[in-house]
């Protein structure tokens, strides 16, 4: 094989035009062009939390404490290794504006700050002004900073006045961006911000009230952060302090940035193998176009090697073009609507091009067109001489050679590869991958399906012609219900997977969870304030039930002598601090399924009752012990029982109850879940919040929207990457309808020489098309709820009801979608004479 002549005679061929490619390409660009996108994006937000550590965190290294402020000893470890440091206290508590029953509350974050903060950028106040200026005393009263949302919702203008428990603060400003924001994570209520010593006197900071403090450092230049972090460690092992750095300055938003980007990285890729349907359909329609042409290659001596790489160079020219121009698209979106991303996101970002994710991209994109063009490539080489005198019909040999079928297998192999270790998280990698290609098999099944019932059951439909010419069309030798079904219903499936999942979740928190769980959850009650607090719902009929416990937290530091992440690894419940509690008895409702509780005046060493889920998954059993510190007082303690413990019901719920003579003299609060008729909640929240002005409420219905809000907003970036995917099928659709428009053409005019009217043969186009939309339809919707199946039970290890609108949207979908590009298709079909189409074909 001469490769020089080889590309002379493609380079020949492509000065005629490439006709028939501009699915090909549109395929390949789109594929490229998300992935790129989303690619650019995610390394636009990585380059920002990794260049603006310092400034996330609020200075180079954090030492974090629960329900403490940092002793002598910690606070000397900091100031000699710092040049500046900040203390910041932060916590829960209600704003009230307004006295007795006309008085409005609203639940707030609050961050305490000293004279330090911010040590790194910089707060944005509207109007804009210095905050120590903002929170300092005039004219009586300390200054505060509200979030806007808190602010309207109280209706509070500058220069209005507030309480924080019994204190009062007037609003001197808005609170438009805090640079540490990125870092405050999930919070139940809109910030404010206040002087730490303003908040003495407001009853808030009480012992045993629930409060973080967190003291930032700025250090030296060239401090060592690995070094500084295993000796602040080594010195404070057992007092339960927190360590963060710069160099990971917000790790919840890292994960959650890389864990989304991955995501939507293989929901790229997803739209990537539906164009592959496409690139595979193209090229395959363009080399029958090219038939005679082979064949005259043949005739004159040409090897078939020789007439593989002609066109395997055409295709590889187009796919560089497409890929290229799937990169300078997917390069420029982002770039172009950085703006607009960068006003939703809580950290300043700036949208350049990335060239690491285009490479990522354009290699996705190279091994999908090899992937999805070479198998009908081989087919060139089967094409013989005779070719050039009669129409050998589509019955070429289907398997492209061991030879080639070995390639493709290792294009394949290589793909998932890269897709697993790229995404980083290699079992979402391998389940999307698996998913998407366990919904090209079962759309291959159901187009073969299609087409085997439409034979099957064609010749019974005698008094319908059009359904009888729709079904054998279906039913007939060409390709076409494959092409539809395979490039629509993927699309169709990715998006019917989301809307299953999306119907789900919502349903899971906006539905199921009120139903059974309480109107407020009340913190920070002081124990000589739970007897009056129990005496005031106890005696309200509206009130159906009341559950308090008290309440400390601990960090779980070791587990029978060892280390607990190293027995336990990164299992959420040595993960940070956790709440614990004590009963001398088991609480109403308790059930213990293992061991025993310990006797009411037990005063021995001191004993544990675990949750018995969380323990199997960390491997305890009766007798371990487990090791807690609490309030920098380590406890360890024996596991004497294993107790069910519900934690989706939104009551109360412990991994870890002690016995009371173990956490003897702690400073504690109480919690309180309390079950109302909603009609009477205002008037708990007043007579509580009245009495008792330092206890926090938070309304369940409120985090429930909160956490409504934040999936929707997920689900809003997932749609829109489904809808590329989706968009990438549509396009294939058209495709297909315009490559079998000239076949359509040749069928009508033989329809219409044996007697068919114009509208019959619409009709049969009309129902070929829809039929064909509505199988896709309803594979996807089968797939979909499988996919979302699996995901709710097996990821989100929750339960699953199948969500019915949309897949009726989906089926409904599919059938116009293919009906439209059909009827579109149809009109030259329609218009042609058949006299002038048979003369042609003569």
């Amino acid at each position: 094989m001469s490769l020089p002549l080889a590309a002379r005679i493609a380079r020949r061929e492509m000065r005629g035009g490439l006709g028939g490619f501009t699915v090909f390409l549109l395929c390949l660009m789109l594929g490229v062009a998300a992935i790129a996108a989303v690619g650019t994006v995610r390394s636009a937000i990585q380059t920002a939390i990794t260049d603006q550590g310092a400034v996330l965190l609020g200075g180079d290294a954090e030492m974090s404490f629960t329900y403490r402020y940092a002793s002598e000893d910690e606070r000397a470890f900091m100031e000699d290794r710092a040049t500046r440091v900040a203390e910041i206290v932060d916590f829960r508590s209600m704003a009230v504006v307004g006295e007795g029953e006309g008085a409005e509350r609203a639940l707030t974050q609050i961050k305490g700050v000293d004279a330090a903060y911010p040590l790194t950028g910089k707060v944005v106040l509207d109007p804009p002004m210095p905050l120590a200026e903002v929170l300092g005393d005039k004219d009586g009263l300390p200054g505060a900073v509200l979030d806007p949302v808190l602010a309207d919702r109280l209706g509070l203008g500058i220069g209005d006045r507030f309480r924080l428990g019994v204190k009062e603060f007037r609003v001197r400003a808005r609170l438009m961006r805090e640079p540490d924001g990125a870092t405050a994570g999930f919070t139940f209520g809109p910030r404010t911000i206040v002087r730490s010593d303003a908040l003495a006197g407001s009853g808030l900071l009480e012992p045993g009230s629930l409060f973080d403090t967190h003291y930032r450092l700025l250090l030296p230049e060239g401090t060592d952060l690995r070094a500084m972090k295993t000796e602040a460690e080594d010195a404070f092992n057992d007092t339960g302090m927190r360590w963060r750095d710069a160099r990971r300055g917000a790790p919840g938003m890292q994960r959650f940035v890389d864990r989304m980007g991955s995501f939507l990285v293989l929901v790229g890729l997803a739209g990537l193998a539906v164009g592959g349907v496409g690139i595979g359909a193209a090229v395959t329609s363009y080399l029958d176009s090219r038939v005679e042409t082979m064949a005259a290659l043949k005739a004159m001596g040409a090897e078939s090697r020789t007439i593989f790489a002609v066109y395997l160079i055409q295709v590889g020219v187009l796919a560089v073009i497409g890929i290229f121009a799937g990169l300078a698209l997917g390069a420029a979106l982002p770039v172009l609507a950085g703006p607009l991303i960068a006003a939703r996101l809580p950290i300043p970002v700036e949208m350049v091009v990335a060239w690491k994710p285009l490479a990522e991209a354009g290699f996705y994109g190279a091994l999908a067109a090899a992937l999805f063009a070479l198998w009908p490539l081989a087919r060139t080489r089967d094409v013989q001489a005779a070719a050039l005198f009669r129409d050998l019909g589509p019955g070429r040999r289907r398997w492209p050679g061991w030879r080639l079928g070995l390639i493709l297998a290792g294009v394949a192999a290589l793909l998932v590869a890269v897709a697993t270790i790229a995404s980083g998280v290699p079992s979402l990698a391998l389940g999307t991958l698996g998913g998407v290609a366990a919904a090209l098999l079962v759309l291959t099944i159901a187009a073969f399906g299609l087409s085997w019932l439409a034979r099957r059951t064609g010749h019974h439909m005698r008094g319908r012609p059009a359904l009888r010419l729709a079904l054998s069309a279906i039913g007939g030798p060409k390709e076409e219900a494959r092409a539809v079904v395979l490039s629509l219903g993927l699309g169709l499936s990715v998006l019917a997977a989301v809307g299953q999942i999306d119907a789900n979740l919502r349903g899971a928190i906006a539905q199921d969870l009120p139903d059974v769980a309480p109107s407020y959850f009340f913190v920070d009650i002081q124990p000589d304030q739970i007897d009056g607090f129990r005496t005031r719902l106890e005696d309200d009929p509206a009130v159906t039930k009341i559950e308090s416990a008290p309440m400390l937290r601990g960090v779980v530091t070791k587990i029978n002598g060892r280390d607990a992440r190293d027995v336990a690894g990164d299992h959420w419940v040595v993960r940070g601090d956790r709440g614990l509690t004590y009963a001398a008895a088991p609480p109403p409702d308790t059930k213990v399924v293992a061991g025993e509780w310990w006797p009411e005046d037990y005063s021995g060493p001191p004993q544990m009752s675990f949750a018995l889920e969380e323990a199997d998954e960390i491997g305890l059993k009766l007798g371990d012990r487990v090791t807690v510190n609490v309030l920098g007082r380590e406890i360890e303690a024996e596991i004497t029982s294993f107790r069910e413990v519900d934690f989706g019901t939104g009551g109360i719920g412990f991994v870890m109850s002690l016995n009371p003579a173990a956490l003897a003299g702690a400073p504690h609060s109480w919690i309180s879940t309390v079950y109302a008729d909603e009609a009477a909640e205002a008037v708990i929240l007043r007579d509580l919040a009245s009495a008792y002005p330092n206890i926090t409420a938070i309304r369940v219905r409120d985090v429930v929207n909160r956490v409504a809000d934040a999936l929707a907003a997920i689900a809003r970036a997932t749609a829109i990457a489904a809808g590329v995917t989706l968009l990438t099928g549509v396009v294939v659709l058209i495709g297909a309808a315009a490559a079998g428009e000239r076949a359509r053409i040749y069928e009508a005019a033989v329809l219409k020489t044996l007697g068919a009217t114009r509208g019959l043969v619409l009709k049969s186009f009309a129902l070929r098309s829809a039929l064909m939309g509505a199988a896709a339809g309803i594979v996807a919707v089968a797939f979909g709820a499988a996919a979302g199946w699996a995901v709710m039970v097996f990821v989100m290890e929750g339960t699953f009801r199948f969500e019915p609108v949309s897949a009726i949207s989906i089926v409904t979908g599919g059938a116009l979608a293919t009906l439209l590009a059909g009827l579109v298709f149809a009109l030259r079909p329609l218009a042609a004479r058949p006299a002038q189409v048979l003369r042609a074909r003569d």
